[in-house]
């Protein structure tokens, strides 16, 4: 029985230590063992960091946690205990320093140097999120965009180099990219998905209509517009009925 444990053992970790993966599984565990951050949390530090640096365009100093909280949409409380994360405590007389704030939340969210970032797809969405995100986001900056088709590559689009889809590989490594924007349809998704990430994308903005398979080192978010609509136009009809109806009866749409 100890002898059959040993080889099982044995063959366990020749299968683990011969993965492909095998760096990013170990670091996944690792970062199993750590305290994390809830997807939530990282969401709301990023919407106060916009709405600071609309204060801070203001020429506003200083902002209490009741005044973040309105505008974000949140309670007070939510938003000190989101600071306490990025180790950032306000003056009960004058609230947070929002310049010295956002400076505290973006040694938390961002990385110590620019991180590259890929777009798939260079049809119009992917066109506009080029447009959108030129010379926005410095440490977040679309360094390389990708298309299968030939009249879109070799060409400089809003400021982006396009490359075809042959040569992803070896441009995600000259540039270290790990992240990936996937503007491409439902149906080569998967497919694509599956070559950025052999290529070292370890996270993905999902901009296609269908979940995709990934390993769990691996992280997704999905931006589903049209689920996004369907979504207001239901509770919209709702809100319209109940107005109609009776306007004391009108739903908390928010909760």
């Amino acid at each position: 029985m100890h002898s059959d444990k040993i080889a099982f053992e044995h063959r366990r970790h020749k299968l683990i230590y011969n993965s492909p993966y095998i760096n990013e599984v170990t670091i996944f565990v690792r970062q199993k063992t750590m305290k994390t951050v809830s997807q939530k949390t990282v969401a709301r530090l990023s919407l106060y960091r916009r709405l600071l640096n609309e204060l801070l365009a203001g020429k506003v100093e200083h902002v209490y946690s009741h005044q973040l909280a309105q505008s974000a949409g949140v309670t007070a409380a939510q938003v000190r205990r989101d600071l306490m994360v990025v180790g950032y405590t306000g003056s009960p007389s004058r609230g947070y320093h929002v310049g010295e704030l956002i400076k505290a939340i973006r040694s938390f969210l961002d990385a110590p140097t620019p991180q590259a970032i890929a777009l798939v797809g260079v049809g119009n969405l992917g066109k506009a999120i080029l447009a959108y995100f030129a010379g926005r986001r410095p440490n977040l900056a679309i360094l390389a965009a990708f298309d299968s088709n030939p009249d879109k590559t070799n060409r400089v689009i809003h400021g982006c180099r396009c490359y075809h889809i042959k040569d992803l590989a070896d441009v995600f490594a000259r540039h270290d990219i790990r992240v990936a924007i996937l503007a491409v349809p439902a149906q080569g998704a998967q497919e694509v998905a599956d070559q950025v990430i052999r290529a070292g994308a370890r996270g993905l903005v999902n901009f296609a209509p269908v979940p995709l398979r990934v390993p769990p080192f691996v992280y997704v978010e999905d931006i589903d517009i049209t689920t996004s609509l369907e979504k207001v136009a239901y509770f919209a009809r709702i809100a319209g009925a109940a107005k109609e109806t009776s306007p004391a009866a009108i739903p908390d749409l928010r909760a």
